[in-house]
């Protein structure tokens, strides 16, 4: 019994807290479709969380997606020219970058950058009673604090993606073609790139930022708000909303790859 006890208490936690999350990511959803729900300090608060977490993190997503370019594209090419199949350029790179390492390389940044960011604020806010006299003036803070933030993380993360996919292959055409490694114009390049995605990536693309970047913003929110008595939580917040937001990509990443395969 006790080792039953064991296993089953933290099960049971994981499986709660995992119903919390599902049931917080469809109350967002659920009102982000309302128009009613975006009033103007809803609209303001959504706009500044974009602009934080997408616009400002273009430059680090800029400089990242090169170098994984210069790594990633850049090797596939030497590989393949050292092999004699460089005809299958496209299929490996859209095998790699595409359905791989963009999606996860950039709900990484974003967590690192913008989750603990969310998770803090929303922790001071929390402790300091900013929530609660939002509570007792009869403002819900679902909607004010928790659905921008969400939609401000999906709507970044799937543009930054979009960004770090174009940017990563065309850098690496270009590195490529400046050391001599690249075969043929950027045309034909660009075809075996595009022949080799197919009608179920773009669909996957989506579900790999989207739903990861609901989860991540939810995970935040909530361990942020879980914050109540003391300004040692909110480190504590911090990090635990870093660890369960990169432990829900993978589990995302993971379900969408299989269900993507079968």
């Amino acid at each position: 019994m006790n080792l039953l006890k064991a296993v089953g208490d933290p099960a049971l936690r994981r499986w709660r807290s995992t119903c919390g999350i599902a049931a917080l990511a469809w109350a967002v959803a659920c009102l982000a479709l309302k128009p009613n729900s975006w009033r103007r300090t809803t609209r303001h608060e959504l706009g500044k969380q974009v602009l934080f977490t997408g616009v400002d993190a273009l430059g680090l997503t800029l400089l990242i997606a090169v170098l994984a370019g210069i790594s990633v594209v850049l090797q596939a090419q030497l590989w393949l020219n050292r092999i004699g199949q460089s005809e299958m350029l496209g299929e490996v790179l859209v095998t790699v970058v595409v359905r791989g390492i963009g999606p996860i390389f950039v709900c990484f940044l974003v967590i690192g950058r913008s989750g603990t960011a969310i998770a803090t604020e929303l922790a001071n806010m929390s402790v300091m009673g900013e929530v609660k006299i939002l509570d007792s003036q009869g403002l819900d803070p679902v909607p004010y604090l928790v659905m921008p933030r969400v939609v401000a993380m999906a709507v970044s993360v799937l543009s930054l993606a979009t960004v770090f996919i174009a940017v990563s292959l065309g850098s690496g055409y270009v590195f490529g073609s400046l050391f001599g490694i690249a075969s043929g114009d950027i045309g034909l390049f660009a075809n075996g790139v595009f022949m080799a995605i197919e009608p179920g990536d773009l669909p996957a693309l989506a579900a790999k930022t989207v739903i990861p970047g609901i989860a991540m913003g939810v995970i935040c929110c909530i361990e942020g708000l879980d914050a109540k008595h003391s300004v040692t939580e909110v480190p504590q917040a911090a990090t635990k909303a870093v660890v369960r937001s990169i432990a829900a990509v993978v589990l995302i990443s993971c379900v969408v790859s299989v269900v993507e395969y079968f």
